[in-house]
Formats: structure tokens, C-alpha cells, sequence
């Protein structure tokens, strides 16, 4: 019999990260994008991988500093992750340097070049030169180390020079110190003709105004990542924390954990400088290109070059939302769920709206997690209460480097009149729900709102997710009883209708996978999610598979389960779709449960079905389940932008011939009401006769 704990059957849960941000920079590699968007997924790839050693790494050198030996069903020690992780990124920064010079070549030909001070002629270097007198020179800081100077702390993503200088009236003196180039300058000096410099070679250039009387010899650009501190604490790394007593978790915060250097590094200069920050040697990378591939998105932001980026999409607003008739009288009749971004947010943006102006509503009742900068969503709310309306919003401030700005919105909220919450103590609320009542004839009728993705306009612009928009009694009921929940004191926080972790979901979702695995050969579920890290989730998985049961998981990031194992999960398939939206809705379907269909807020990892508030919904409206499972499955055939997982934690890119190509994003964005109209669940190869139908049309 086979052991279904054995390390062997589940993959790392840090390595399947790394695979994860690959495929990202297998984007950079594609030809077939346009170049800007190319440079996209670079700075993609680069801020993922900094909130990944800020938070994961930093994670786990605390685990390996304070003794502990296991973290995760693979059963490697930390130290062991920590070894192929930096054996991992060190081989991929090859690749990465090679693509950001071929990006970067093919760019010169379309009229964006990056140069440094000494490349570009005596006109641009005159407007270097009065750029660094008027906007760099009065902010920057120079930093002399010596005796009586001590080494200055370096904040988390501290970005600079490491210089080396020599005395101009005695050339046996030598001196080393740095220069600090602040986050509020510009990544690159942008010049008129398209011509990016990057600020260090500018900076290079005056060393000398800074220290005068002192030359430069050498310098070195350098970048820090730190533990991320406080933001370490929660989101990414609370399974580390679940680990660590109280007093290891303080003992050492904010420790360096990488450095990143340009050019060639001088080894003098090195030592200097890593006397004093004690970084590993195996956490230190060299570049040739740029430091920071996140400050690419200025180059990719220039409007002048937008032609080279992917073509924008407008958003549809489809029935039952594209006539004039109130929103309330729209959810009277019907149950609507809509696919974001293809289909447009904006209905959800105007449900919160109208409920704000309408005198008939009386109460609006909402989870806050992300909700973005100028939100006319948070407007609308404050609108509301000032109104006299009663209004209760649940901000989370623990949305990991959204902090300070969801205070800002529940200070506003609280100036403005409504009840805010800040959080369940324990718990973070990552639910997505709103709830609306309204007078209708002398009578309180509800409204609900139900997604898998935050309330944020811009973002529901570039992540794929689901909106579900009801009055149904049992779900409003339900919800007027979660709110209840989160703002006052309940033992149980069980609901009838709905599902809530941490007490809800995971068994929920283990009786519907052993409810597949007793039909055998008949079972078929289809789960899509960002992660899959659930041990007990993935048992369960590997037992249907093991009684016949076909599994199909759209897994966008991490995944822990390994497929195609023989004897455990031949009947499972894995893939990972990374295009122009990122992959963000979770949704599941069940063949024998009932109803079949799910959405969810909550990831199959630990952190959310376990220690976090979120909800699961049902979809029994039949139009709006027919919708998902078109969707489910159309992604589950999509050989264009998948990425399918083998057994041994590798992901090959899925093939197709030319004639038979089917990009469900492509598709979605072209032919979105074609799609939900058009495909019928039991015709075979539907969903390629589809594809190859629209791609004719279009």
C-alpha cells in the first residue's frame, strides 16, 4: 500500500514558487509579444522575486537560525531549501541578463535606447549634467564611512553606489564610502529622443561634487533586500511564523538576506562594503545589465511607445447590464455572474453607487482588502454614511504593502460616519462580500455581492476574476449572520448556505473530492486556484485519483502535488496558464455534488482554509453555473498559454499545431458572449470546434 505522506509525493513548496516566476520570465522570452510587453513580464518577474526574498527566504533563514528542521510535506530542512533556491536563481540569472540585452537590442530599433553617461553624445550629457545640478544633487546623499562615520543603516530595498575615493592632495590616502540614491528620483534620466540613463551613471559622473576634493577610483551599484519586518508577520509567511515561538520570532528583524551589486564588482570594494552587512555569499548576485528589473515599468509606462505593448481591451458591459434599467430591478429578476475583466466591472463599481444615492437603502455592509488609490468604490461609501445611511466596512490592514493606504481609506470611512473594523483578532478577512439593504414595499429585501477578487477597479482591469450578484434569501441571510460575525461575538460562525473558513471550507471541500472518489471512473472534478499547498487536500486529491476519478487542476502559481505519479495520481493534470491577465479567480466543480459549481476567495493552501475568514459560494443559478463550467473548461483546453506539470516538478509548455490553437484569453476578450452562449457541456471536442470556428471569424 502506498504511503500518501511520503516526501517524495509532493513538491517544494519554495521551488514550485521559482518554477512559477520562470514561466513569468518565459513571457520576456516569447517573440511573439510585443517588446514593451516583453520588458513587462521582466518587472514582473523581478518585483515577485524580491517580495519572494523579502518574505520566503527571509522566512526561512530565521527557521534554520533557530534550529528547526522540517517546514513542509517534502520534508527538505530549510537549509536544504535555502541551498536550491540560491543554486536555482543564480543558473536563471543568466537568463535573465540574456534576454534583457535582447529586449533591449531589438528596443534601439524601435527608438528607446538605455545608455550610459559615456554612450550618449555632448547634448544629452549637457542635459545629464543640469538634471543632476537641478533634481539629483539637492536630494541625493553622500555617506563617508570611516572612524568617526559609521556604516548607516540601509532600508529594505535601499538602492546605491559603493564608491572608493581618492584624496586630490595626497594620492596615498584612499577613502570608501556611499551614495544613496532616494526612491522619489527616477529609476532612468529619460532624455526627449527615448534615451533612458540609469541614474547611478549619472551619479558616477559627479561623485566629485559630492566629495570634493576627493576622486572616484571605483564604485559599485548596489540594491538590499531585508526581512520585510512587520509585513513578514502575515500573508506570505505565517506558516513560518505557526513555527517559531514568540520570543525567536523578534529576536532578529530586519536582517539583510540579498545583495545585489552591477558592473563588475570590485573585490576590495566588496569586502568593504560586506564587513559591515555580513551578507552570504551565495545571497549575493552581479549583474551587467540593470539593478531593480521592477523600475523597468517606467520604460514600459512611456505612452509615446504604447504601440508596442499589447492591445487594450475595453471591457463589455453584457446583458443583463448593458440597458438602462436600475441594478436592483436587474438582481430582482435574476442571479448575474460575471467573468472579470471581459466582462466590465462597472456594474459592481454602480451596485455600490446606487445603494449609496438610493433613499430606499438602509444599510451597506462590506469586506475591504484591497480596495486601490482613489477608489470610487470607497467614495460611494462614504457618501453613503454621511447620508445618514448605515454603513459597516471590515478593512483589513493587514493586506500585505497595502497597509497604509486601507488606513487611510478606514480613517476616511470612520470622519465620514460609518462602523469600521479593523480586522478579527487572529484572523485575517480576506472574504470579498457586500450586502445591501433596501426598503422595497414596507418590506427589508437584501442584495448580495459575492467574488473572488478584491473591490478594485484597477486591478479588475488585469486580473481575471468572478463577480456573483444575488438576492437570494438562504445566501443574504447568510451573509447579514457573517456580519453579524465579524463585528460582534460568536462562538460558532457557522453558516447555512454559504461556507466560511476556518471552520467551513477545508471540510467542504475534502467531502466533495470523497464524494467524486466513491463514484470511481464516473468522479471528474475541475479546480482552478492560484495555490495548492494543503496537505490534507492533497491526499484527498491523490485518493480519487487512485479510485479512477478524473482530476483537472488549473493551478496558477505554487502547487505541491505532483501528477502523473504511477499508482497515486495517474488521473490528475496540472497546469498553470500565465498570459496577459494574471490568472486570479478560484472557482470548482464538482460533477456529483449539488449544485457543482463554486466560487471562493480562498486559495487550497493552509493560510486560507485554515487561518483566515473566507467565504465559499455556491452557484445553483443554472445559467450562471453553465457559465463557470464553459470557462473552466475552455481554460482546461487552452494550449497556448498553459504550462502543463510533470511528475518530477518540471512544467513544459503545452503544444499545438498550428491549426488548432486555442488561447482562452484571446478568446475570451474576442468572442466573450459567443463563448458563454456557444458551447454546449457534452458535445465532444467542443471546445476545439469552438476555437477553430471563432479564430476563422475573427
Amino acid at each position: 500500500m502506498i504511503n500518501l505522506k511520503d516526501p517524495k509525493l509532493y513538491n517544494n513548496r519554495e521551488l514550485s514558487w521559482l518554477q512559477f516566476n520562470t514561466r513569468v520570465l518565459k513571457q520576456a522570452q516569447d517573440e511573439s509579444q510585443p517588446l514593451l510587453e516583453r520588458l513587462k513580464f521582466l518587472a514582473i518577474y523581478g518585483t515577485n522575486l524580491d517580495e519572494f526574498y523579502m518574505i520566503r527566504v527571509a522566512g526561512l533563514k530565521k527557521l534554520f537560525s533557530a534550529g528547526v528542521m522540517v517546514s513542509g510535506a517534502d520534508r527538505l530542512t530549510p537549509l536544504q531549501q535555502l541551498r536550491e533556491i540560491r543554486k536555482y536563481l543564480h543558473q536563471e540569472l543568466q537568463v535573465v541578463e540574456y534576454t534583457l540585452s535582447e529586449i533591449f537590442k531589438k528596443l534601439e530599433g524601435e527608438g528607446i535606447s538605455v545608455k550610459s553617461y559615456d554612450q550618449v553624445n555632448q547634448q544629452q550629457k549637457y542635459q545629464l549634467n543640469r538634471y543632476f545640478t537641478e533634481q539629483i544633487y539637492p536630494v541625493i546623499v553622500p555617506i563617508a564611512v570611516d572612524a568617526t562615520h559609521p556604516f548607516p543603516h540601509l532600508n529594505n530595498l535601499s538602492f546605491g553606489m559603493i564608491v572608493s575615493l581618492q584624496d586630490l592632495e595626497n594620492e596615498n590616502v584612499e577613502r570608501n564610502g556611499l551614495v544613496r540614491i532616494p526612491r522619489v528620483l527616477p529609476r532612468f534620466v529619460e532624455l526627449e529622443d527615448g534615451c533612458y540613463v540609469p541614474i547611478e551613471s549619472v551619479v558616477a559622473e559627479h561623485v566629485g561634487e559630492l566629495f570634493p576634493g576627493y576622486e572616484l577610483q571605483n564604485h559599485i551599484p548596489f540594491r538590499v533586500t531585508r526581512n520585510a519586518d512587520i509585513t513578514i508577520e502575515e500573508e506570505e509567511a505565517d506558516d513560518f511564523m505557526e513555527i517559531l515561538e514568540e520570543g525567536l520570532r523578534l529576536r532578529k528583524k530586519g536582517e539583510l538576506v540579498r545583495l545585489e551589486l552591477g558592473q563588475e564588482a570590485n573585490p576590495d570594494l566588496l569586502n568593504f562594503f560586506n564587513r559591515h552587512t555580513n551578507v552570504f555569499k551565495d545571497d549575493i548576485y552581479r549583474f551587467t545589465n540593470i539593478l531593480n528589473l521592477g523600475s523597468l515599468w517606467q520604460i514600459v509606462g512611456n505612452k509615446h511607445f504604447a504601440h508596442l505593448t499589447a492591445a487594450p481591451f475595453k471591457a463589455r458591459q453584457l446583458p443583463p447590464f448593458d440597458t438602462t434599467e436600475k441594478i436592483f430591478n436587474v438582481i430582482d429578476k435574476q442571479d448575474v455572474l460575471m467573468y472579470h475583466p471581459y466582462e466590465s466591472f462597472e456594474p459592481v463599481v454602480k451596485l455600490i453607487q446606487n445603494a449609496a444615492k438610493d433613499p430606499d437603502v438602509v444599510s451597506i455592509k462590506m469586506t475591504l482588502y484591497r480596495s486601490g488609490t482613489n477608489s470610487p468604490i470607497v467614495q460611494a461609501l462614504m457618501q453613503a454614511a454621511e447620508s445618514g445611511k448605515q454603513v459597516t466596512t471590515m478593512v483589513e490592514l493587514k493586506a500585505r504593502f497595502d497597509e497604509e493606504n486601507n488606513l487611510i481609506w478606514a480613517k476616511a470611512l470612520e470622519n465620514a460616519g460609518a462602523h469600521v473594523i479593523y480586522g478579527i483578532p487572529g484572523f485575517k478577512v480576506h472574504a470579498k462580500a457586500t450586502l445591501i439593504t433596501r426598503r422595497v414595499d414596507g418590506k427589508l429585501k437584501q442584495y448580495a455581492h459575492l467574488a473572488t477578487g478584491n473591490y478594485n477597479p484597477q486591478t479588475a482591469k488585469i486580473y481575471t476574476d468572478t463577480s456573483y450578484m444575488t438576492c437570494n434569501e438562504e445566501i443574504t441571510n447568510d451573509l447579514t449572520r457573517f456580519f453579524h460575525f465579524l463585528t460582534g461575538f460568536s462562538k460558532k460562525g457557522k453558516l447555512n448556505k454559504l461556507y466560511m473558513s476556518p471552520t467551513q471550507i477545508k471540510p467542504k471541500i475534502l467531502s466533495m473530492i470523497q464524494v467524486e472518489a466513491k463514484k470511481g471512473k464516473e468522479g471528474h472534478i475541475i479546480a482552478k486556484v492560484n495555490s495548492l499547498v494543503d496537505e490534507d487536500v492533497i491526499r484527498g486529491l491523490y485518493k480519487a485519483s487512485q479510485a479512477g476519478v478524473k482530476i483537472d487542476l488549473i493551478v496558477r502559481g505554487i502547487c505541491c502535488l505532483k501528477p502523473g505519479v504511477e499508482g497515486v495520481s495517474e488521473n490528475i493534470r496540472v497546469v498553470s496558464i500565465i498570459g496577459k491577465y494574471l490568472e486570479h479567480a478560484r472557482v470548482f466543480y464538482f460533477k456529483h455534488a449539488a449544485p457543482q459549481l463554486y466560487i471562493s476567495s480562498a486559495d487550497w493552501m493552509p493560510r486560507n482554509l485554515v487561518r483566515r475568514i473566507e467565504l465559499l459560494t455556491a452557484i445553483e443559478d443554472e445559467e450562471s453555473a453553465e457559465k463557470l463550467l464553459n470557462m473552466l473548461q475552455l481554460q482546461v483546453s487552452d494550449n497556448v498559454l498553459s504550462h502543463e506539470l510533470q511528475s518530477d516538478g518540471s512544467y513544459h509548455r503545452v503544444t499545438h499545431e498550428q491549426s488548432k490553437i486555442i488561447n482562452n484569453q484571446k478568446l475570451f476578450e474576442s468572442h466573450t458572449n459567443k463563448v458563454y452562449k456557444s458551447l454546449k457541456k457534452d458535445t465532444p471536442n467542443y471546445v476545439q470546434k469552438l476555437a477553430t470556428r471563432l479564430l476563422k471569424e475573427s
